[in-house]
């Protein structure tokens, strides 16, 4: 089968990797993909948000099966496009992508449905929000912008003074743009974080491997919120207790819920949980496979993954193979210096060969780089995430910072902990 893939950075590489090991699939393309995705796929310069020229691709190329990777498409209703002139498509429809699409909403099914989340309170005017700031909040408060914003539309804020300016920057600066029309406030919720991928066809929800990701720029958690600075599978947090207790009070109840709403869920859909002392409690939904989680549960994945996409579009993932190994895979993002602020691109990359390295179980997932001739160059201010994989989780640490170490270009760095929590976890359960 013919086979496009749209999107561009690691999430999609990492997918499209795993697709390329299936016999089914003899083309494959990506939309718009990257200078690192060219050695794997066919690239087309058309932009993931761009629905016309993406459906004119897909109509004029033959191609039979589309995967709606990045969350834009999915909101701006790009599956049920291609449903539309008869292609296939793994992804949620624009109905069902509003569990991401929206704050609001998201947080108003899981009250209406009893799944467990933050408190919260929803403002439409700066001026309520800051007012309710002032005479109800309890500090620390999260502040969320209602829709996309990149990954980055929430701010933590310790005071007052914070919070009043957060609402500000979100509610009357736009800091996230339209996205911030509408705003939710929340409790601030403590304990581990775990991220779970699930593929779900509406009627059976099969959740993967765990994972914990690394959102600030530095070491020790330290620096500004990014979009990832790296990951670890499985989350040694996410215990086969506490998965039970996820899949009875979580994810099949937002299946259901999303069914009775007249959205049926089909495609991956994304649980950012907090283990709290309450419980496990959702933090966020994503309508999609998470980045950089994905680099670290596909890369565990021993099943067909064109398969499972298959199924989970025809609706009978219930007769699905999905086996994931038991071992770990650790993802360490190689970024642009000054990320995620001001950052350099178009800096020559050193230590790859055909956009990889020669080390036994490491893969280079490309994020942010392009091609400029014989020339791989920065494109991005996440530009790469180099993931190992092992029998154990600190082995896999080890092969991905052994390839790392490979690889240079100008102001390039990297934290040097990622999965150093883990381990200490580990130590402690083993202990």
């Amino acid at each position: 089968m013919k086979v496009a893939v749209v999107g561009g950075g690691g999430r999609e590489h990492a997918i499209i990797k795993k697709l390329k090991q299936s016999a089914e699939i003899t083309e494959l393309f990506c939309l718009p993909g990257n200078g690192g995705i060219s050695y794997d796929a066919t690239c087309v310069p058309i932009k993931a948000t761009d629905l016309d020229g993406v459906v004119d691709f897909v109509k004029q190329n033959g191609i039979e099966y589309v995967v709606v990777a990045p969350d834009d498409p999915l909101v701006l209703g790009l599956v049920d496009r291609l449903a539309e002139i008869g292609v296939p498509a793994f992804g949620p429809s624009q109905k069902a992508a509003i569990i991401e699409g929206s704050k609001v909403f998201s947080k108003e099914l899981m009250e209406k449905y009893g799944i467990p989340t933050a408190q919260y309170a929803v403002f439409d005017s700066a001026h309520e929000a800051v007012d309710y700031l002032r005479h109800e909040a309890r500090f620390p408060i999260v502040l969320k912008a209602d829709g996309l914003a990149l990954g980055k539309g929430v701010l933590i804020c310790d005071n007052f003074v914070q919070a009043a300016a957060g609402v500000k920057a979100i509610m009357e600066d736009k800091m996230f743009g339209s996205a911030g029309n509408q705003m939710v406030i929340e409790e601030f919720l403590t304990g581990p974080e775990v991220s779970v991928l699930a593929f779900t066809d509406g009627k059976t929800m099969v959740p993967m491997v765990s994972s914990m990701d690394h959102k600030r720029a530095l070491d020790d958690d330290e620096g500004p919120n990014t979009g990832g600075m790296g990951t670890i599978a499985p989350n040694p947090y996410y215990t086969p207790e506490i998965a039970k207790i996820c899949m009875e009070t979580i994810f099949l109840p937002t299946m259901a819920a999303m069914n009775a709403e007249g959205r049926t869920f089909k495609g991956c859909l994304y649980f950012g949980l907090m283990l709290t002392p309450d419980g496990p409690k959702v933090i966020e939904y994503n309508c999609r496979f998470g980045d950089p989680e994905t680099q670290v549960v596909l890369p565990l994945l021993e099943s067909d993954l064109f398969s499972i996409m298959r199924a989970v579009t025809e609706e009978r993932l219930g007769e699905a193979e999905v086996r994931f190994s038991s071992g770990a895979a650790a993802c360490v993002v190689v970024a642009s210096g000054g990320y995620p602020q001001q950052y350099k691109t178009g800096c020559e990359m050193r230590g790859l060969t055909k956009g990889g390295v020669a080390l036994r179980d490491v893969t280079v997932y490309h994020a942010g780089t392009k091609c400029e001739g014989e020339r791989l160059v920065t494109a991005g201010g996440r530009v790469l995430g180099v993931t190992g994989t092992a029998e154990t989780l600190d082995q896999a640490i080890e092969k991905a910072y052994q390839g790392v170490k490979q690889i240079s270009f100008e102001g390039h760095f990297c934290r040097s902990d990622i999965g150093q929590k883990a381990l200490a976890a580990n130590q402690r359960k083993d202990g």
